[in-house]
């Protein structure tokens, strides 16, 4: 789907292809061969499906850079071509020219599979007219709240959202968040892979559809 000037891909699970003059990934897992090469990788944590070295060596070139956190860094090894790696905690901000890039928790509150404490990430992606939230693998918590000034009349917000249950959130759980964070667009995600069903993705869309958010579920790449 395109929102203003980027072209917005889900690869699949928590995977997705950002592009405008730059080639940007985040978490892919499981893609096929032949996509773009990366010009940036985002890495919201270090779980398999989440930084994938298979998956990543299909798309590194002469001087990607990949963003992760630290519990990425042992997994991130040599590759055949030179890259730059640049680790990341909440609340850090970097820029790259083209787009601005800002670290948000990512967490668990009633489940153990993603601490507080281990730093683990989402990302917030800002282009001039564009904002693009990926939640990474979170609960709906508390510092979601810092989106909500996200929304504003001159510019698009796109606001990517686990639904699968067990490892994140539910359908019904990150409709709430949708609710308070008020994207222009949300995209249900972490489904259809490892956990959480087309049904799910439905159901989140229902929840939207009757509140009056526009929910758009994506064909995988």
């Amino acid at each position: 789907m395109n929102v203003g000037n980027i072209e917005i891909t889900w690869l699949g699970h928590s995977g997705f292809l950002i592009q405008n003059s730059k080639v940007i990934y985040i978490d892919p897992y499981q893609i096929r061969e032949g996509l773009p090469k990366a010009d940036f990788i985002l890495l919201t944590h270090g779980h398999y499906d989440h930084c994938s070295l298979l998956d990543i060596e299909k798309i590194v070139k002469d001087g990607t850079r990949i963003v992760m956190t630290a519990d990425c860094q042992s997994k991130i090894t040599r590759f055949k071509v030179p890259i730059r790696m640049e680790v990341i905690e909440p609340y850090h901000d970097l820029d790259f020219g083209t787009f601005k890039l800002s670290a948000m928790p990512a967490y668990n509150i009633n489940k153990h599979f993603h601490r507080k404490e281990d730093g683990l990430v989402g990302y917030l992606i800002k282009f001039n007219d564009v904002f693009i939230y990926h939640a990474g693998d979170s609960d709906f918590i508390p510092e979601m709240q810092k989106l909500t000034g996200y929304k504003h009349k001159d510019k698009k917000f796109v606001a990517l959202l686990p639904v699968g249950g067990r490892f994140t959130m539910s359908p019904e759980e990150a409709f709430e968040a949708a609710k308070m964070i008020k994207p222009d667009v949300v995209i249900p995600m972490h489904w259809g892979s490892i956990v959480g069903s087309a049904e799910e993705a439905e159901e989140f869309k229902e929840l939207c559809d009757e509140e009056g958010i526009n929910c758009e579920i994506l064909e995988k790449e």
